[in-house]
């Protein structure tokens, strides 16, 4: 690559030799190229798709999906197996959620990881078991504490004190509610505390939490037990001092409390990671942790969950791990842990999310207007910089803006031929900074009404869309080979974007 080049492209970037072939680090199998040079998803045409459901469009393919959640569960369960251990996987439903999704996870042996009562909501009207998902969240509302206790949520992650005494009054509360109409009381609330392991991750600081100064889970440095304010003849009542760790004076909680059912530790590093040792330091400090509960207060938890984060490929930059490597080095790594301390495995549990739906989705646009723009480089020369302006934009994808994250690119409707030239993919809404695709290759000839299909889009696009500029919000359609794509999320039309508007 030139300088002139390096200007407006990253060093990763390299102009393609053969446009029409998909890196199979960022496209899966479901994604293909027919005779005539069309982009397919599990066997249907993007034009096909684009005449039946319009762009912008995200598509999502159910066969995508299941192999991965499946690929998740058999390894993860493979991996302990060889040590005798069990293990469980939450899909993590924050990074993509609907009842079609969540009843996919279900059937594929998943449990199901929610964020919000919202996310709960889904969860329950998928008929997903109660025993199957488990709440998350830093600031759990009463509201959402009791549907989880109603409805039986296997587990409940505490991220505070706070919220341990939030959840011991609900469950009072509940419980004398039920009894006064004659019947039993609601189990013990079956918990994990979130943890912070003090692992900086490699990745966005926006999606990094295992380090202190953030909101996320108790620490484990000693002294910041004071940083609950209770008073010492309070702490002494839990077994500890202000010299404790927050994270310990919790488990203290926990010990002695009826109500709540201490099941073990939680903890996750972060988002989009790629590397093997932040995962594994991450379970060393967790065991260790879980293993000092175990012995200051006579418990033996049963449950330890390490998270997920497992990155997955958006641009030729990325290097993912396989499931099958990811797996196998946390497994060997708890193992040794393990190990060390003396210790039984505990039955291990993982939330992987994006890896897996992000490579089961792909955004469709269509190109409006292409523009060159000049450019002065540091040597005076004038350069030209094309830009592909299409129909969506950050309303439907806010990562780029969000965390600078860098997608790829290419063209749909026939196949990417001839000279590429280097261009910038930007979409319709009143910002600069309104970049769907800062650097790629796209084909000399390109035009409007040509169809562009963005990769690994399934996860933390549909989510985190809104409705900026007032842009309605694209539907959600799903394939599988040998069915007709359906619609799992409709269009919003205008109307119903409106409806909340009381004047109108």
């Amino acid at each position: 690559m030139s300088d002139a080049q390096s200007l407006y492209a990253p060093n990763w970037l390299t102009r393609p030799d053969h446009p029409a072939e998909l890196n199979r680090t960022i496209w899966t199998d479901s994604f293909q190229r027919n005779h005539g040079g069309e982009l397919t998803i599990d066997g249907i045409a993007a034009s096909e798709l684009v005449e039946e459901f319009d762009t912008p469009q995200y598509v999502f393919s159910e066969d995508t999906f299941r192999a991965r959640a499946r690929g998740y569960r058999r390894a993860f369960e493979d991996a302990f197996a060889r040590y005798g251990a069990q293990a469980s996987v939450y899909y993590a439903g924050k990074s993509f959620l609907c009842t079609a999704v969540a009843r996919w996870a279900h059937e594929e042996g998943l449990c199901l990881d929610t964020a919000s009562g919202g996310e709960l909501a889904i969860a329950l009207r998928a008929q997903v078991p109660g025993q199957n998902i488990a709440l998350h969240g830093n600031n759990k509302s009463y509201d959402e504490i009791k549907r989880a206790i109603k409805h039986g949520v296997g587990r409940v992650v505490v991220d505070s004190i706070d919220e341990l005494k939030l959840i011991t009054d609900v469950y009072a509360e509940l419980c004398a509610e039920s009894v006064a109409e004659g019947l039993e009381p609601y189990p013990a609330v079956p918990v994990l505390i979130r943890i912070t392991p003090g692992v900086h991750a490699s990745t966005h600081e926006s999606i990094a939490t295992a380090h202190e100064d953030q909101k996320f889970g108790m620490s484990l440095q000693p002294g910041t037990a004071r940083l609950a304010g209770l008073e010492a003849d309070e702490l002494e009542y839990w077994s500890t001092t202000e010299d404790e760790s927050y994270a310990m004076l919790a488990a203290g909680i926990l010990a002695v409390t009826d109500s709540l059912e201490f099941r073990g530790i939680h903890c996750h590093i972060g988002s989009q990671i790629f590397e093997a040792q932040g995962f594994e330091q991450a379970a060393d400090t967790a065991l260790t942790f879980m293993h000092a509960v175990n012995q200051k207060y006579g418990l033996s938890l049963l449950e330890l969950d390490l998270g997920g984060g497992y990155g997955i490929g958006y641009t030729e930059a990325d290097t993912p791990r396989s499931i099958e490597q990811i797996t196998v080095s946390i497994a060997d790594a708890v193992a040794a842990t393990c190990e060390r301390l003396g210790m039984t495995i505990p039955h291990m549990s993982f939330e992987p999310g994006r890896s897996i739906s992000g490579p089961s989705g792909v955004t469709l646009y269509t190109v409006g207007t292409i523009k060159n723009v000049s450019i002065e480089d540091e040597h005076g020369q004038i350069r030209v910089r094309r830009y592909v302006s299409v129909d969506g934009g950050m309303s439907d994808n806010a990562r780029p803006v969000l965390y600078d994250a860098d997608y790829t690119v290419t063209l749909a409707n026939r196949a990417p031929v001839g000279e590429q030239v280097l261009s910038r993919v930007v979409g319709k809404h009143c910002e600069s900074g309104d970049i769907v695709v800062r650097y790629c290759y796209l084909p000399a000839d390109l035009q409007a009404g040509d169809i562009l299909a963005v990769p690994a889009t399934g996860a933390y696009c549909y989510v985190l869309g809104s409705n900026y500029n007032y842009l309605s919000r694209p539907p959600v359609i799903a394939t599988s080979a040998g069915e007709a794509a359906h619609p799992i999320i409709r269009r919003q039309s205008e109307d119903e974007m409106l409806a909340l508007d009381t004047g109108f």
